[in-house]
Order: C-alpha cells, then structure tokens, then sequence
C-alpha cells in the first residue's frame, strides 16, 4: 500500500477524543497533504473560515457538527485519519485519491 503518514502526538488529547472526531494538528496536517488553504476547506465543508481557525489554533470550543463537516471535506478530498490505537493519531493520504 502506497501513501504519505504523518504521525502527530496528541498531548492530552487522546482520552477527551470522541469517536469520529479529529484534533486540531489532524486538520493542518491533512491540508498541508492536500495543499489546501484553510478559506478553501471553510469553503468547502461550509463553514467560516473564523471557524477553521479558531478550531486549528484551539481558540474555542468547535461544535462537533462542525467539526464533522471539516472531516468529512478532508476525507472526500483523499485524507484518511488514525486514531491513537496505533500508538498516536495521524493522517494519510488515500493511494485511491482523484
């Protein structure tokens, strides 16, 4: 299987985590993949971009639906997200991606 994986250490992160949910790191992480800038994925998944912000730098608390749409964006654009079972979650880039 061929893909690029960037593993993040989530400090204190992984015990709060929701399933389905993604931190802050996995989101820039899985732009810088992409190469796509946080305006383009607010665009995209809907939000403002005060949102992709304020939810990168960990300046508020995001609503999860919100951060269910900026998953689900990174995800259609060929991101796959790891959970901490693998020792600490991270982000690839899909082989399959368009």
């Amino acid at each position: 299987m061929s893909y690029q994986r960037f593993q993040l250490i989530a400090n204190g992160y992984r015990s709060s985590m929701k399933n389905g949910e993604i931190l802050p790191a996995q989101c820039r992480a899985a732009r810088a993949l992409i190469s796509m800038s946080q305006k383009d994925l607010a665009a995209a998944a809907g939000l403002g971009q005060s949102t992709v912000i304020d939810f990168e730098r960990e300046r508020r608390q995001v609503s999860a639906a919100s951060i269910n749409a900026l998953r689900a964006t990174l995800e259609k654009h060929g991101v796959s997200f790891i959970d901490a079972k693998g020792g600490g979650v991270g982000v690839c880039l899909r082989a399959d991606r368009r």
